[in-house]
């Protein structure tokens, strides 16, 4: 068996997001929700674009406006804050800032460099485009054919995005609103950050993404990880065994979503 990963430019983003530190406390950055908040036009930080030394800052401008001495924060206050002042990430500007990151590692440059923003046609959107990309850039974009190629199974490789596209509703209304959050969701992201082979057949997949469950609650979104185990590799993705803390088959929120929604393995042209 060998293992194929992403670089360490690449892994280091995602474990920023998910050891998100300062001081000697750590949380994992929440989730955010940019169609729920309805915010367009705020910093990126607020709008779930925020890169981590952005989201950094905006704390320590925050503790120090209210006096917060960082060696009194705990994990659930530090999380809180991030919540509280709507601080998180969205699982396409997750996705965006890992293939960012292993994109420049590979030589081929930043991605805003590569990218069709398919919503951004008139020329006053593509000046917006070239100077917000990372705003303007959201899961349609990264799957649409004119920005990523379809990736057959047994070719997959890290760096490789699963996409998930297409509401899945819940029928479960609720007060809270992060509570829906991933149910209501468009479209959904995930990026293959390591493969496990098998006689040069790879038939483990490890993935990251940024999500809210409503099992969460408000304070326990983040960054999460799993792993997708391939039996066959002339089936579906959705046929393979997926596996996130422990929950599998009915039990896989991520794995309903993805039988019920348009889910494809993809790549990046230039990657």
């Amino acid at each position: 068996m060998n293992t194929k990963i992403l670089s360490n430019r690449a892994l280091s983003i995602i474990d920023q997001y998910r050891h998100f530190t300062v001081g000697t406390t750590t949380t994992s950055v929440p989730y955010f929700n940019n169609k729920t908040a309805r915010s367009r036009i705020a910093l990126r930080t607020f709008i779930g674009k925020g890169s981590p030394k952005e989201i950094f800052e905006e704390v320590e401008s925050i503790m120090t406006r209210d006096h917060l001495p960082s060696d009194q924060l705990s994990d659930k206050t530090l999380k809180k804050i991030l919540i509280d002042r709507n601080i998180g990430i969205d699982c396409s500007g997750f996705a965006y800032y890992i293939l960012n990151a292993e994109s420049q590692e590979l030589g081929r440059g930043t991605i805003d460099k590569h990218l069709s923003f398919i919503n951004c046609t008139s020329i006053i959107g593509k000046i917006r485009c070239s100077l917000r990309p990372i705003e303007n850039c959201d899961v349609a974009t990264l799957a649409h054919d004119k920005n990523s190629l379809l990736v057959p199974i047994d070719l997959i490789k890290p760096g490789d995005m699963i996409t998930m596209a297409g509401q899945s509703v819940t029928n479960q209304p609720t007060a809270d609103r992060s509570i829906e959050i991933f149910d209501n969701e468009r479209d959904h992201i995930l990026v293959i950050h390591q493969i496990d082979y098998q006689n040069f057949t790879p038939f483990k997949l490890y993935y990251s993404h940024a999500v809210a469950y409503p099992e969460d609650g408000i304070y326990g979104t983040g960054i999460r990880q799993g792993t997708i185990q391939i039996a066959d590799m002339r089936r579906p993705i959705t046929n393979a065994l997926w596996d996130e803390n422990g929950r599998t088959g009915e039990n896989n929120r991520l794995f309903i979503r993805a039988t019920k929604s348009k889910t494809e393995v993809r790549r990046l042209k230039w990657m």
